[in-house]
Parts: structure tokens; sequence; C-alpha cells
């Protein structure tokens, strides 16, 4: 679908199904709220799909790689080949991502949204490039409008593609040397918070490295001055072509009445952009850790989202999404397979 028609098919949360979802854990073999988040995450997830015991089978993971102009000034600690080389890596199976993508039984979809490099034909890569790479923000737009439009509509195609095959929900992860400046660009724009507040050390630059971050994206907000009332301006601007991949995915999964778990810091700049772009979409968002960088909370707040786990992480590629995939299917197996205590023969309370 387009990205109109994509928008034009996200409806709001069956309140139906989460009705009777809430009236059936509040009749399972336990103290009512005694499993805390994972009673309402499960209530959640039965108001996004519409069935009153969603069961999780099928767990996709899509991992989206683009490169970005915003290198050349000196923002990262690796350097831009990186990307490629780890693009290689996931369809290796040797990447963070692939293990704990194993462990809780996902499949990793990998997606070339726009490498700086012509990657090696594979069975399982997804070409999708809308471009060698984006433009350097910190002197002027990183993207045409149209190709921020093109990266997104290639999000929806990719996780259409994969709903075909079978998706009962989906993690959005990436790979994009030097993309938590742009990241950190997108928050900045949307919540107003200024460079400084939320500029980190991403893959682990030095103060001179943070330093130079910090005055990448003082200049891309100056330079650029994007709309934070509109999401496309945004990312035309400031985005990544794997930003605007995974904000498709988001929209489509969406679309489509599928759950969607949010990785980290680059995730949630997608997650900034789709609900910019579509808010209606917030209510299928479900946000897997909180990062280690600086500006992740200032994007929860200003999404509402509060997150499953808070375990120092800052990899990316997904990794978090996976083990909030983990919780999320936890949630809905305890609804579809706990007694209730009319079926266990327990005596409820007085």
């Amino acid at each position: 679908m387009s990205l109109e028609q994509t928008i034009a098919h996200i409806g709001p949360l069956d309140e139906a199904a989460m009705a009777a979802a809430r009236v059936r854990q509040d009749n399972l073999t336990k103290p009512r709220g005694s499993l805390g988040r994972l009673e309402a995450l499960s209530i959640h997830v039965a108001g996004i799909t519409g069935q009153t015991q969603p069961r999780i089978t099928h767990k996709v993971i899509i991992t989206m790689a683009g490169d970005h102009g915003v290198v050349a000034e000196g923002v990262n600690a690796y350097p831009q080949e990186v990307t490629a080389q780890m693009v290689y890596n996931f369809l290796r199976g040797g990447a963070g991502i692939n293990v704990l993508a194993r462990h809780v039984g996902a499949r990793v979809v990998v997606v070339d949204m726009g490498v700086a490099a012509t990657l090696q034909p594979h069975p399982e890569l997804v070409i999708q490039k809308v471009a060698l790479g984006t433009q350097n923000i910190a002197r002027g737009a990183a993207m045409t409008r149209q190709q921020a439009i093109q990266s997104i509509e290639a999000g929806i195609t990719v996780v259409e593609a994969e709903i075909a095959r079978g998706l009962d929900i989906v993690g959005v992860g990436e790979m994009g040397i030097g993309n938590s400046t742009p990241a950190a660009a997108i928050v900045a724009a949307f919540t107003g918070r200024s460079a400084a507040e939320v500029v980190g050390r991403g893959s682990g630059v030095d103060d001179a490295g943070l330093a130079r971050k910090i005055s990448a994206v003082q200049r891309a907000l100056a330079v650029n001055r994007p709309d934070p009332f509109d999401g496309l301006d945004v990312l035309a601007k400031l985005g990544g072509f794997e930003i605007g991949g995974m904000a498709g995915v988001m929209l489509g999964a969406a679309a489509h009445r599928r759950p969607v778990v949010v990785d980290g810091f680059i995730s949630t700049a997608a997650a900034m952009i789709a609900v910019a772009i579509a808010p209606q979409v917030r209510s299928y968002l479900i946000a897997a850790h909180r990062s280690q960088e600086p500006g992740h909370q200032a994007m929860l707040t200003w999404l509402g989202l509060t997150p499953l786990m808070d375990l120092d992480m800052r990899l990316g590629e997904g990794t978090g999404a996976a083990l909030g995939i983990s919780l999320v299917e936890a949630a809905c197996k305890i609804l579809s397979e706990m007694a209730t205590f009319a079926e266990a023969g327990v005596s409820d309370r007085q």
C-alpha cells in the first residue's frame, strides 16, 4: 500500500477484545493484578490484534541498514565501511541480533535501505536501497521529501511481504554507522531539547567526538530548520533511509493490526517520525527498553511509552526488541494458557 492508503487503514484499538481480555485476566488463578505489567501488556495486545486471547507464533525482527553523510563530521568511533561489513555478519548469523533472535525464536529480515556500497547478492538480503547513503545533515537536508516517502513506503512493502509469510509481531532494528547523530537531531527537533541534552556517545566516541556530535546536531537544526509538525519534513531534513524504513514498518504493521516492538534510540527516532505522520500508530507501539543514550527518555516521554526493560543496552540491531518480543509472548501465554478459577475448580475470593 502507499503511505496514504496505509495511514487510512490504521484504526483504533479493539475495545471489545480488550474488555474480554481484562475479564479473563481478572478470573485467572492468581490474585488480580499480581502479574503487573504482563497483565496490561496482554490486554494491550488483545486490543491491537482484535483477538481476545492473542497468540504470538510468528516472530519477526526487521533490521534495516543505511549510511549517513554526517560521518564526515567525525561523529563516530567506527569507519563507515562497518555498516556493510555488519550486514554480511547479520546474513551469516553472527551478530548480537542473530543470537537473541534465535533465543526467542524469531526470524531476522535484513534490509539494505541505503548502505553506501553495492552489497553482494544474498538470498536473505532484501534490497530496498534508496541511495548510497544520505547527505550530510550538518550542511543541508539528508534527503529529498520524495526520498523520505520512498523510504517509508519501502518499509511498508517489506513488512507486508513478511505478513504474507506469517507475522504475529514485529521488532524493528537498524545498522548504520553514524545514525545516533540524526536520531539525536530528530529528538531535538520534536521535543525542543538542546543538542547537549540529547546527544550521547553512541558507539563510544571520546570527549572530542562527543563535542563534534553536539556541534553537528546544532548545525543540522540551524541549517535545515525542520518543521516539528511535519514528520516527513523532519525525516527528509534530519533522518536516514533506515529510519524512514523503520517508520514504514511501524505504519504498515499497525495498518494490519500487528504489534510493533520498538528497539532503542534509533528505532525510537523512527517511532517519532511514524507518530508525527500518523498519530494513531502510537497505540500499536511497545517500547522494549530504555537505552543508555541520554536522549532516549525524552523520546519515550514524547511518545507516552513506558519501556518494558532497562538493561543499560545501546547496541541497536533490534537486540532489545528481541527480548521485548519474548516478554510480549509470555504475557499473551499467561492470558491464553493459564486456567481460570472456574476451569481449575479453585475457589475465588469471597
